[in-house]
């Protein structure tokens, strides 16, 4: 059985790696005003658990928008990501970014949910009163990814929109372009290798290529399927050699591991254990034969 998908995770990792871009991408009217001046912390964890105690939430992410020059007050983005609209509490909400104001004494908070599908479910707002009066009233930004068209963002330079092409809205038959955009945004805006080896894991989950999908992409655009195929054998290599530090065949089965995932999706318990008491020279073999493999079979084959 295949484990979950962490969106929460997933994302939490994409807006602390590229704060600015993720605010521009998710929250495009409150972003304008977001010079290359300002500085973008993200609130320390220690900090929000110990003031926070059970009302803290680990894969939330605030953060703190601040003018060195003064010009502006400080300005908090609170972003949540939803992958269930079901799960979406309007109250918990509304709780957690007033308790967050409190904390960082501000009242210049932006609520920003990150929906990965939409819901007529969802509450857009929620107002709290009587029939004299309403004491409450409470709006937030929801950006819904599967109603974002895609073409708009297909060239775009914000790589967080361009790792995001596969959640949004794109015709069905467009599904391999969409991929193949998504993957050279990573290639041609993150040059960090090991970037580009995390973030393509992003791509892979949220695209989900099945076999022939893959056999059509690598067909369509081989240079970057030639590109990725590298920086794998790259990896692969370092994972050797940090091998030969921490133990030659726990390094290379961290490494394959990863590689097997995120070629084939989460890997069930069958195939962890398979990898778990292989020997070096299978573990050698198998990591040979990734680059090629269409399925985890040929992986495992002896070619």
């Amino acid at each position: 059985m295949s484990a979950p998908v962490s969106h929460d995770q997933n994302f939490k990792n994409l807006i602390l790696d590229y704060p600015r871009q993720a605010l521009e991408f998710f929250a495009p009217e409150e972003a304008r005003d977001l010079d290359d001046a300002v500085l973008i912390t993200p609130i320390r964890q220690e900090q929000l658990k110990n003031r926070l105690g059970d009302r803290f939430h680990e894969l939330d992410v605030p953060l703190l928008v601040e003018w060195p020059d003064g010009r502006r007050e400080a300005l908090l983005f609170v972003l949540e990501e939803e992958s269930d609209p079901a799960r979406f509490s309007i109250h918990r909400l509304v709780s957690y970014t007033a308790t967050l104001a409190e904390l960082c004494k501000t009242a210049r908070v932006v609520p920003v949910v990150i929906f990965l599908r939409g819901s007529r479910r969802i509450p857009r707002s929620l107002e709290l009163g009587s029939e004299r009066h309403a004491y409450l009233r409470f709006d937030y930004l929801a950006c819904i990814l599967a109603d974002i068209p895609a073409h708009p963002h297909m060239n775009s330079g914000n790589l967080v929109a361009r790792l995001n092409l596969p959640n949004m809205h794109w015709p069905r038959d467009r599904k391999i372009e969409v991929y193949a955009q998504a993957v050279r945004g990573l290639l041609t805006l993150e040059p960090e290798v090991e970037k580009r080896l995390k973030y393509m894991d992003f791509v892979d989950i949220y695209s989900a290529l099945d076999d022939n999908e893959r056999r059509l992409y690598a067909a369509r655009y081989p240079q970057e399927n030639r590109k990725m195929a590298g920086l794998t054998e790259r990896l692969l290599t370092q994972g050797r050699q940090q091998g030969m530090q921490q133990g030659m065949q726990q390094g290379e089965l961290a490494v394959l591991s990863r590689q097997l995932a995120r070629r084939f999706g989460p890997l069930d318990p069958a195939v962890t254990e398979r990898l778990q008491k292989a020997s070096s020279a299978e573990l050698e073999h198998w990591a040979d034969n990734i680059l090629d493999a269409r399925t985890l079979d040929d992986v495992f084959g002896a070619h």
